[in-house]
């Protein structure tokens, strides 16, 4: 049994260089074996890629599946919910984050984004279906998910191009959607907007924000926080 001089690994006796360092293989005592094949082998090669068509029917069928199943269940046992709704809901839900940018591979970002998050929507208006909340969901929990994609959108659009950008964006960007989903929580179970911990959010918010931007604009402070913290 040969050992590579350079950094000491296991050679099989066909090997005429070490496969980790490429050191030539000189070794009188055991010349090297050319008729036995090789241990590993000796051209790459790479398995034909998936088809995203069919990985997408085969996604489509096992969501389809699962919601027609418990859909069916449902009405054979007549519990006086309808909490098949649930799982249809997270189906249609998950087929939309998934199924779409496997057959559309220039599915622009925004399109994306909102197909997402009316798939949400749609989820807990199944949701508020089942549970006679069409007043919570038209008055509150629609104006929260559509609130939260705007502030997707945004930051989605700014494109930021370094990493103190981001980090000032998203401090931001949380600040301002907060505020609004206490503003909506207010209006809906007060018919008034009585701000309170969002203030406190938005306050220590703009408090990172304010240091961040100061940062950004000075050249010597934005080097110096980059070099400290590698960003």
């Amino acid at each position: 049994m040969s050992y590579c001089v350079n950094c000491g690994v296991e050679l099989d006796s066909t090997a005429s260089f070490c496969p980790l360092c490429r050191t030539p293989v000189v070794n009188p005592r055991q010349p090297v074996d050319t008729g036995s094949p090789p241990p590993f082998p000796t051209e790459r090669r790479e398995g034909p890629p998936a088809s995203k068509a069919e990985l997408a029917i085969l996604v489509s069928s096992m969501l389809a599946s699962v919601a027609v199943c418990c859909g069916l269940l449902n009405l054979v046992l007549r519990s006086g919910h309808i909490w098949s709704l649930y799982v249809i809901g997270a189906a249609a839900m998950l087929w939309v984050w998934l199924v779409p940018p496997l057959l559309l591979r220039t599915m622009h970002l925004y399109l994306r984004l909102s197909a997402d998050v009316l798939a949400v929507a749609l989820y807990v208006f199944l949701i508020s279906v089942d549970l006679d909340g069409s007043a919570w969901y038209w008055h509150l929990a629609l104006p929260i998910i559509l609130l939260l994609g705007a502030a997707l959108l945004f930051m989605m659009g700014a494109r930021p191009r370094s990493t103190l950008s981001r980090i000032t964006l998203v401090i931001g960007t949380t600040g301002v959607f907060l505020s609004g989903v206490e503003l909506l929580i207010d209006r809906y179970f007060l018919g008034r907007w009585q701000p309170g911990w969002s203030l406190v959010v938005l306050t220590v918010c703009a408090a990172l924000v304010i240091p961040l931007i100061v940062v950004r604009r000075v050249p010597a402070l934005r080097e110096e926080v980059r070099r400290r913290f590698h960003l």
